[in-house]
């Protein structure tokens, strides 16, 4: 498999730091060069999304992450391969990633998306069914609950052409892929969640994300927010029936967790 980095053309810092890390694994990285919400014309970024969605309005650092997965997703289309790997510049892997991200031979048949990440606090947990061992270290699971996060996944082409017969988007990348409450994807796309995670954004170990500066508006406390809080609560509420019914067929809520 491919992997795709996503990298703003400002930060050569993280660019050096994830050339490091992945050759250290024995993986090679395919840059895309990130659209930057500091310097992009709005007008090219913002006629892909519409004027609000789910969560409302969509900050403009969002925006400019999703228009780059796209381009991302593009690229990994222009080849032949049928799987990629697609990281953001501020991912941390564990040491055992190499031994996943050479070779789509353990994904089964189907799986049109794997979320490699484990985004949230330290005891995230996430409901799964159809859960499955992955070689001797590892499974994976169907996730049927949110668990956002867009820094480490896996995409077949055919999830990649899903994605990119979508002219407008009313949501980040993070919540298309890996939000149930509320993309109108989610169920077409079907993510699968490794166990454990191999990857951890920086946010979460280090410094916050490039891209935090342009949500401080929109989600500083005000009505604004309250809104957003509670339309976000109603959606949770909403899928809450499914879930149910999916913990009684024996799904059940996991610790995702990293291998170190």
């Amino acid at each position: 498999m491919r992997t795709y980095l996503i990298n703003l053309e400002r930060r050569p810092d993280r660019l050096a730091a994830m050339v490091q890390q992945t050759a250290a694994l024995g993986l090679s990285l395919e840059r895309i060069e990130a659209v930057d919400a500091q310097s992009a014309e709005p007008g090219k970024v913002n006629h892909w999304f519409t004027p609000s969605g789910p969560l409302g309005e969509i900050p403009q650092g969002d925006k400019a992450c999703l228009v780059s997965h796209r381009l991302a997703w593009e690229m990994f289309l222009a080849g032949g391969e049928s799987h990629a790997v697609f990281l953001e510049d501020d991912v941390r892997l564990s040491a055992s990633a190499g031994a996943l991200l050479t070779s789509n031979g353990w994904i089964p048949a189907g799986v049109a998306v794997v979320k490699l990440e484990h985004y949230g606090p330290p005891g995230q947990r996430v409901l799964l069914d159809r859960i499955r061992a992955v070689g001797e270290d590892f499974h994976m699971g169907r996730m049927l609950s949110r668990h956002t996060g867009a820094a480490a996944y896996i995409l077949s082409r055919r999830a990649a052409e899903l994605l990119l017969r979508q002219t407008r988007f009313d949501l980040p990348v993070d919540h298309l892929l890996f939000n149930p409450n509320n993309s109108k994807l989610f169920d077409s796309l079907a993510p699968w969640q490794l166990l454990p995670a191999i990857a951890r954004q920086e946010e979460f170990v280090g410094e916050k994300s490039d891209i935090e500066g342009t949500r401080r508006g929109l989600r500083a406390f005000g009505w604004t927010y309250a809104k957003r809080e509670a339309v976000r609560f109603g959606y949770d509420l909403k899928l809450l029936p499914r879930q149910i019914a999916a913990l009684i067929r024996g799904a059940k809520f996991v610790a995702v967790g990293t291998t170190d």
